[in-house]
């Protein structure tokens, strides 16, 4: 695949507050089909999540927000 169809988006989820809830995030995220990268950071309460076809943002932040860290609105 293209480089160029991957997207990356860092948002913070204010809901972070642990190393659990960075692996959660993590594992969890990586489950979606086309996500190829998560990062989640307690510090920052940001997640960078790195994803091409056929995963899309809506479907990552209904994800997010299933598991109860829902991101914060820009």
């Amino acid at each position: 695949m293209n480089e160029s169809t991957y997207t990356t988006r860092t948002v913070v989820c204010p809901a972070i507050s642990c190393g659990h809830c960075t692996r959660t995030i993590e594992n969890e995220l990586a489950e979606l089909a086309g996500v190829t990268r998560v990062a989640a950071d307690v510090a920052s309460r940001r997640v960078t999540v790195t994803w091409g076809p056929p995963a899309d943002w809506e479907a990552i932040a209904a994800l997010l927000r299933e598991i109860g860290f829902p991101p914060a609105e820009a």
